[in-house]
């Protein structure tokens, strides 16, 4: 009994550790280059304009709020829609980062199910309108 009891324990163990995925562990400084990428990928798919509301905390606890009204490979600038004041911000100082703009795809969503809720509206109440056999 023993003997099945550690076999079953050994067979475990050999199928854990092949596969197990190794981890590999990163200096601070990859993970900061590789977050200011994904912030650099999201800014720039929120776009520029008036429409692309962001919300920003920096590093330094600073807070920045108001649209994106440039984006370049290394800064962009997020102008603050009340006062106009623009503030130029590097990638890698962004602590984090809210967008509050809708992409195509989502904004094309939004449509078509508002307009499949008004034809479920209308045949429902054409149904109640209609008498009941002839």
């Amino acid at each position: 009994m023993l003997k099945k009891y550690l076999s079953l324990v050994l067979v475990v163990l050999l199928v854990h550790t092949i596969t197990a995925a190794p981890i590999f562990a990163k200096s601070k400084a990859e993970k900061e280059t590789r977050f200011a990428e994904k912030v650099k990928v999201n800014i720039l798919k929120l776009g520029v304009g008036e429409a692309a509301l962001v919300k920003i905390k920096l590093r330094d606890k600073t807070k920045l709020e108001g649209y994106i009204s440039e984006a370049g490979e290394d800064s962009f600038v997020v102008t603050d829609a009340k006062t106009g004041v623009a503030t130029t911000v590097a990638y890698p100082q962004v602590q984090t980062a809210k967008g509050n703009n809708l992409s195509t795809g989502a904004k094309i969503a939004i449509g078509v199910g508002i307009a499949v809720a008004v034809l479920v509206i209308i045949a429902v109440s054409i149904g109640r309108a209609a008498p009941f056999g002839n």
